[in-house]
């Protein structure tokens, strides 16, 4: 469900309206709406005050369906596919600069490793 964008009528806070839904033991009974900033439960839809067009939702079926990405093409210049990487039991180390880092950490010296 999308959320929407409210003025709180108990808190008056510019925030969004939280909808959880409401089980009785592993059935569904409903949806509990209320206020993101102060937890106002609102009984009914007519007592929401929408901000602006009531049909205007932040966020909608076609942000859910749009592709992550999250690297570019290739591989990450991250240590881990690093040349001067080393890998023992005990400790991750850069050969270059002689120190210890983990498979995540960064540098401009990255040299890619070839395969």
């Amino acid at each position: 469900m999308a959320s929407r964008a409210i003025i709180c009528c108990s808190c008056g806070a510019d925030t969004l309206l939280k909808e959880e839904p409401v089980y009785d033991g592993f059935v569904k009974t409903g949806t509990s709406q209320s206020c993101m900033a102060c937890g106002h439960v609102y009984a009914e839809d007519d007592e929401i005050p929408f901000k602006g067009n009531p049909a205007a939702a932040i966020f909608t079926d076609d942000d859910r369906d749009a592709p992550i990405q999250i690297f570019d093409e290739g591989q990450p210049a991250i240590c881990r596919h690093c040349s001067n990487y080393v890998v023992n039991p005990f400790v991750q180390r850069c050969d270059l600069h002689g120190r210890e880092v983990t498979a995540t950490d960064t540098c401009k010296d990255f040299e890619q490793v070839e395969d």
